[in-house]
Protein backbone atom coordinates (compact mmCIF):
# COMPACT_ATOMS: atom_id res chain seq x y z
CA UNK A 1 0.00 0.00 0.00
CA UNK A 2 1.09 3.48 -0.95
CA UNK A 3 1.99 6.45 1.09
CA UNK A 4 -1.37 8.41 -0.76
CA UNK A 5 -2.91 4.68 -2.18
CA UNK A 6 -6.43 5.63 -3.07
CA UNK A 7 -5.88 9.69 -3.71
CA UNK A 8 -6.28 12.03 -6.75
CA UNK A 9 -3.64 14.69 -7.62
CA UNK A 10 -3.29 17.17 -9.84
CA UNK A 11 0.21 18.36 -10.85
CA UNK A 12 0.57 21.06 -12.73
CA UNK A 13 3.56 21.39 -14.98
CA UNK A 14 3.68 17.84 -14.36
CA UNK A 15 5.09 16.69 -17.48
CA UNK A 16 8.88 17.58 -17.05
CA UNK A 17 11.46 18.33 -15.02
CA UNK A 18 10.19 18.53 -11.21
CA UNK A 19 6.68 17.79 -12.04
CA UNK A 20 6.97 14.60 -13.54
CA UNK A 21 9.25 13.35 -11.26
CA UNK A 22 6.42 14.16 -8.72
CA UNK A 23 3.45 12.80 -11.14
CA UNK A 24 5.56 9.20 -11.18
CA UNK A 25 6.35 9.40 -7.59
CA UNK A 26 2.87 10.10 -6.36
CA UNK A 27 1.40 7.31 -8.82
CA UNK A 28 3.75 4.88 -7.86
CA UNK A 29 2.71 5.67 -4.55
CA UNK A 30 -1.22 5.19 -5.47
CA UNK A 31 -3.06 8.10 -6.29
CA UNK A 32 -4.34 8.93 -9.41
CA UNK A 33 -2.74 12.27 -10.86
CA UNK A 34 -3.97 14.56 -13.49
CA UNK A 35 -1.10 15.86 -14.84
CA UNK A 36 -1.24 19.41 -16.49
CA UNK A 37 1.44 20.63 -19.06
CA UNK A 38 1.43 23.64 -21.66
CA UNK A 39 4.21 22.06 -23.12
CA UNK A 40 5.21 25.26 -23.73
CA UNK A 41 8.98 26.94 -23.88
CA UNK A 42 10.98 28.22 -21.27
CA UNK A 43 9.45 31.71 -21.46
CA UNK A 44 6.24 30.50 -22.19
CA UNK A 45 6.06 30.45 -25.90
CA UNK A 46 4.09 27.67 -27.60
CA UNK A 47 2.23 24.64 -26.41
CA UNK A 48 2.38 20.85 -27.21
CA UNK A 49 -0.57 18.54 -25.84
CA UNK A 50 2.50 15.84 -26.43
CA UNK A 51 4.74 16.20 -23.29
CA UNK A 52 1.67 15.77 -20.26
CA UNK A 53 -0.17 12.69 -23.27
CA UNK A 54 3.44 10.93 -22.78
CA UNK A 55 3.86 11.43 -19.36
CA UNK A 56 0.30 9.83 -18.69
CA UNK A 57 0.88 7.38 -20.97
CA UNK A 58 3.47 6.12 -19.07
CA UNK A 59 2.05 6.33 -15.59
CA UNK A 60 -1.00 4.19 -17.48
CA UNK A 61 1.52 1.47 -18.78
CA UNK A 62 3.23 1.13 -15.88
CA UNK A 63 -0.42 0.31 -14.15
CA UNK A 64 -0.85 3.81 -12.49
CA UNK A 65 -4.08 6.01 -13.12
CA UNK A 66 -3.13 9.27 -15.19
CA UNK A 67 -5.32 11.60 -17.36
CA UNK A 68 -3.28 14.42 -19.30
CA UNK A 69 -4.44 18.18 -19.56
CA UNK A 70 -1.92 20.23 -21.89
CA UNK A 71 -4.11 23.79 -20.50
CA UNK A 72 -2.46 26.91 -20.03
CA UNK A 73 -2.34 27.64 -15.71
CA UNK A 74 -2.85 30.96 -15.77
CA UNK A 75 -6.20 30.74 -17.86
CA UNK A 76 -8.40 30.45 -14.83
CA UNK A 77 -10.73 28.28 -16.89
CA UNK A 78 -7.70 25.61 -16.75
CA UNK A 79 -8.06 25.61 -13.11
CA UNK A 80 -11.53 24.80 -12.92
CA UNK A 81 -11.20 22.30 -15.66
CA UNK A 82 -8.20 20.43 -13.57
CA UNK A 83 -10.56 19.91 -10.66
CA UNK A 84 -13.88 19.42 -12.59
CA UNK A 85 -11.61 16.60 -14.54
CA UNK A 86 -10.17 15.15 -11.01
CA UNK A 87 -13.61 14.65 -9.54
CA UNK A 88 -15.41 13.24 -13.32
CA UNK A 89 -12.74 11.06 -13.74
CA UNK A 90 -11.75 9.56 -10.52
CA UNK A 91 -14.13 10.71 -8.28
CA UNK A 92 -12.41 12.87 -5.63
CA UNK A 93 -9.45 15.33 -5.13
CA UNK A 94 -7.36 15.49 -2.42
CA UNK A 95 -3.97 17.15 -3.19
CA UNK A 96 -3.21 20.06 -5.70
CA UNK A 97 1.19 20.26 -6.42
CA UNK A 98 1.03 24.13 -8.55
CA UNK A 99 4.94 23.86 -10.08
CA UNK A 100 4.48 25.42 -13.36
CA UNK A 101 6.38 28.17 -14.37
CA UNK A 102 7.99 29.79 -16.92
CA UNK A 103 11.55 32.41 -16.90
CA UNK A 104 12.12 36.03 -18.79
CA UNK A 105 15.46 36.89 -17.28
CA UNK A 106 16.28 40.46 -17.38
CA UNK A 107 17.65 43.48 -15.32
CA UNK A 108 14.55 45.27 -13.91
CA UNK A 109 15.91 48.39 -16.16
CA UNK A 110 15.52 46.17 -18.98
CA UNK A 111 12.22 44.25 -18.38
CA UNK A 112 9.36 44.70 -21.05
CA UNK A 113 5.86 44.63 -19.40
CA UNK A 114 4.93 41.90 -20.98
CA UNK A 115 8.03 39.88 -19.34
CA UNK A 116 7.06 41.10 -16.16
CA UNK A 117 2.99 40.27 -17.06
CA UNK A 118 3.91 36.32 -18.70
CA UNK A 119 5.94 35.63 -15.54
CA UNK A 120 3.59 36.77 -12.77
CA UNK A 121 0.80 35.28 -14.29
CA UNK A 122 2.22 31.58 -15.11
CA UNK A 123 3.13 31.67 -11.31
CA UNK A 124 1.24 33.62 -9.06
CA UNK A 125 -2.28 33.53 -10.85
CA UNK A 126 -1.42 30.10 -12.13
CA UNK A 127 -1.52 29.04 -8.41
CA UNK A 128 -4.73 30.47 -7.94
CA UNK A 129 -5.91 29.05 -11.28
CA UNK A 130 -5.84 25.61 -9.36
CA UNK A 131 -6.55 26.59 -5.33
CA UNK A 132 -9.73 28.64 -6.33
CA UNK A 133 -11.89 25.46 -7.56
CA UNK A 134 -10.07 23.36 -5.04
CA UNK A 135 -10.82 25.73 -2.13
CA UNK A 136 -14.51 25.80 -3.03
CA UNK A 137 -14.40 22.02 -3.68
CA UNK A 138 -12.89 21.11 -0.30
CA UNK A 139 -15.56 23.59 1.22
CA UNK A 140 -18.09 21.70 0.06
CA UNK A 141 -17.26 18.36 1.80
CA UNK A 142 -17.07 19.44 4.86
CA UNK A 143 -14.85 17.45 6.19
CA UNK A 144 -12.22 18.91 8.90
CA UNK A 145 -10.02 15.95 8.46
CA UNK A 146 -10.15 15.80 5.46
CA UNK A 147 -6.30 15.70 5.02
CA UNK A 148 -6.40 17.66 2.19
CA UNK A 149 -3.13 19.49 0.33
CA UNK A 150 -1.85 22.39 -1.64
CA UNK A 151 1.47 22.01 -2.48
CA UNK A 152 3.14 24.98 -3.90
CA UNK A 153 6.89 26.16 -5.56
CA UNK A 154 8.44 29.35 -4.46
CA UNK A 155 12.13 29.77 -5.07
CA UNK A 156 15.56 30.96 -3.58
CA UNK A 157 15.53 33.51 -6.20
CA UNK A 158 12.48 35.09 -4.07
CA UNK A 159 13.80 33.93 -0.50
CA UNK A 160 17.58 35.16 -1.54
CA UNK A 161 16.51 37.99 -4.16
CA UNK A 162 18.00 37.02 -7.40
CA UNK A 163 19.31 39.92 -9.33
CA UNK A 164 18.31 39.71 -12.85
CA UNK A 165 14.79 37.56 -12.41
CA UNK A 166 12.54 40.36 -10.30
CA UNK A 167 9.76 39.45 -12.35
CA UNK A 168 10.34 35.44 -10.95
CA UNK A 169 11.17 36.67 -7.53
CA UNK A 170 8.35 38.68 -6.94
CA UNK A 171 6.05 35.91 -8.22
CA UNK A 172 7.99 33.12 -6.00
CA UNK A 173 7.58 35.92 -2.87
CA UNK A 174 4.15 35.96 -3.76
CA UNK A 175 3.54 32.51 -3.70
CA UNK A 176 4.68 32.46 -0.22
CA UNK A 177 2.53 35.02 1.29
CA UNK A 178 -0.62 32.87 -0.12
CA UNK A 179 0.96 29.90 0.94
CA UNK A 180 1.04 31.48 4.91
CA UNK A 181 -2.80 33.05 3.88
CA UNK A 182 -4.09 29.48 2.72
CA UNK A 183 -3.03 27.58 5.96
CA UNK A 184 -4.77 30.37 8.06
CA UNK A 185 -7.81 30.50 5.49
CA UNK A 186 -8.39 26.73 4.57
CA UNK A 187 -7.74 24.73 7.85
CA UNK A 188 -11.17 24.73 9.08
CA UNK A 189 -11.94 22.79 5.88
CA UNK A 190 -9.13 20.02 6.65
CA UNK A 191 -6.94 21.93 3.77
CA UNK A 192 -2.92 22.17 4.76
CA UNK A 193 -0.80 24.25 2.56
CA UNK A 194 2.87 24.34 2.31
CA UNK A 195 6.00 25.70 0.11
CA UNK A 196 8.83 24.33 -0.99
CA UNK A 197 11.76 26.12 -2.74
CA UNK A 198 13.93 23.86 -4.82
CA UNK A 199 17.35 23.36 -6.26
CA UNK A 200 17.55 20.89 -9.57
CA UNK A 201 18.69 20.78 -12.63
CA UNK A 202 15.65 21.60 -15.16
CA UNK A 203 14.82 23.31 -18.37
CA UNK A 204 14.85 26.61 -16.76
CA UNK A 205 17.61 26.48 -14.53
CA UNK A 206 19.57 25.52 -17.62
CA UNK A 207 18.81 29.26 -19.14
CA UNK A 208 20.03 30.88 -16.56
CA UNK A 209 23.88 31.86 -17.00
CA UNK A 210 25.94 30.90 -14.14
CA UNK A 211 27.27 34.30 -12.97
CA UNK A 212 23.24 35.32 -12.20
CA UNK A 213 22.59 31.58 -10.60
CA UNK A 214 21.46 31.89 -6.84
CA UNK A 215 21.72 28.06 -6.68
CA UNK A 216 24.20 26.63 -3.98
CA UNK A 217 24.92 23.79 -5.49
CA UNK A 218 27.25 24.78 -8.56
CA UNK A 219 27.59 20.90 -10.07
CA UNK A 220 26.80 20.08 -13.66
CA UNK A 221 23.21 19.60 -14.40
CA UNK A 222 24.10 15.56 -14.80
CA UNK A 223 25.39 15.11 -11.55
CA UNK A 224 22.71 13.05 -9.25
CA UNK A 225 22.43 15.34 -6.88
CA UNK A 226 20.94 17.79 -9.18
CA UNK A 227 18.46 15.09 -10.28
CA UNK A 228 14.20 16.50 -9.91
CA UNK A 229 13.45 12.86 -8.53
CA UNK A 230 15.84 14.54 -5.04
CA UNK A 231 12.66 17.29 -5.07
CA UNK A 232 9.31 14.13 -4.80
CA UNK A 233 9.95 12.34 -1.91
CA UNK A 234 9.45 15.78 -0.26
CA UNK A 235 6.07 16.78 -1.91
CA UNK A 236 5.52 12.91 -0.84
CA UNK A 237 5.60 13.69 2.92
CA UNK A 238 3.69 16.91 1.97
CA UNK A 239 0.74 15.11 0.31
CA UNK A 240 0.17 12.47 3.05
CA UNK A 241 -1.55 12.67 5.88
CA UNK A 242 1.27 12.55 8.54
CA UNK A 243 1.93 15.98 7.40
CA UNK A 244 -0.77 18.21 9.13
CA UNK A 245 1.78 19.71 11.79
CA UNK A 246 3.62 21.20 8.88
CA UNK A 247 0.87 23.79 7.43
CA UNK A 248 1.74 27.40 6.33
CA UNK A 249 5.67 26.12 6.72
CA UNK A 250 8.25 27.07 3.80
CA UNK A 251 10.43 23.97 3.20
CA UNK A 252 13.58 23.77 0.78
CA UNK A 253 14.64 20.97 -1.17
CA UNK A 254 18.02 20.48 -3.33
CA UNK A 255 20.42 17.64 -3.75
CA UNK A 256 20.37 15.62 -0.65
CA UNK A 257 19.32 18.20 1.81
CA UNK A 258 16.25 19.31 2.79
CA UNK A 259 15.71 22.68 4.85
CA UNK A 260 13.44 24.66 7.02
CA UNK A 261 12.89 28.16 6.55
CA UNK A 262 11.51 30.47 9.80
CA UNK A 263 8.22 32.27 8.95
CA UNK A 264 8.84 36.05 8.96
CA UNK A 265 9.52 37.51 12.83
CA UNK A 266 10.15 40.54 14.16
CA UNK A 267 14.02 40.50 15.60
CA UNK A 268 14.20 43.63 17.35
CA UNK A 269 11.80 46.05 18.46
CA UNK A 270 11.96 50.02 19.30
CA UNK A 271 8.79 51.51 21.76
CA UNK A 272 8.57 55.36 22.38
CA UNK A 273 5.73 56.59 24.60
CA UNK A 274 4.70 59.27 22.34
CA UNK A 275 5.04 59.94 18.00
CA UNK A 276 8.41 59.73 17.00
CA UNK A 277 10.72 62.46 16.70
CA UNK A 278 12.83 62.26 13.79
CA UNK A 279 16.12 62.59 15.78
CA UNK A 280 15.32 60.23 18.76
CA UNK A 281 13.80 57.71 15.96
CA UNK A 282 17.10 57.74 13.73
CA UNK A 283 19.68 57.37 16.75
CA UNK A 284 18.02 54.26 18.12
CA UNK A 285 17.44 52.79 14.33
CA UNK A 286 21.59 53.27 14.15
CA UNK A 287 22.12 52.27 17.79
CA UNK A 288 19.37 48.87 17.63
CA UNK A 289 19.24 47.59 13.89
CA UNK A 290 22.92 48.26 12.53
CA UNK A 291 24.50 44.27 12.81
CA UNK A 292 25.79 43.98 16.24
CA UNK A 293 24.51 47.42 17.51
CA UNK A 294 26.45 48.34 20.28
CA UNK A 295 28.57 44.66 20.50
CA UNK A 296 25.30 43.33 22.00
CA UNK A 297 22.98 40.72 20.17
CA UNK A 298 19.67 41.21 19.46
CA UNK A 299 17.78 40.37 22.63
CA UNK A 300 20.20 41.87 24.46
CA UNK A 301 19.84 45.29 23.10
CA UNK A 302 16.29 45.19 23.72
CA UNK A 303 16.94 45.16 26.92
CA UNK A 304 19.25 47.85 26.97
CA UNK A 305 17.02 50.44 25.38
CA UNK A 306 14.71 49.86 28.30
CA UNK A 307 16.88 51.22 30.90
CA UNK A 308 18.67 54.04 29.17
Amino acid sequence: MGVIDGKVAIVTGGARGIGASISRLFAAEGASVVVNDLGGHPDGSGGDKGPAEELAGEITAAGGKAVADGGDISDVATGQRLVDTAVEQFGRLDIVVNVAGILRDRMIFNMTEEDWDAVIAVHLKGHFSTVRPASAYWRQQRNPDGHYRIINFTSVSGLDGSPGQANYAAAKMGIIGLTYSLAQGLARYGVTANAIAPGAATRLTATVPTEKSVSRAKRADDDPERSPDNIAPLALYMAGDASDWLTGRVLSSAGYEVGLYENPQIIRQLNSPGPWRYDQLAQLIERGFRPAADGLPPSLFAAQLKKD
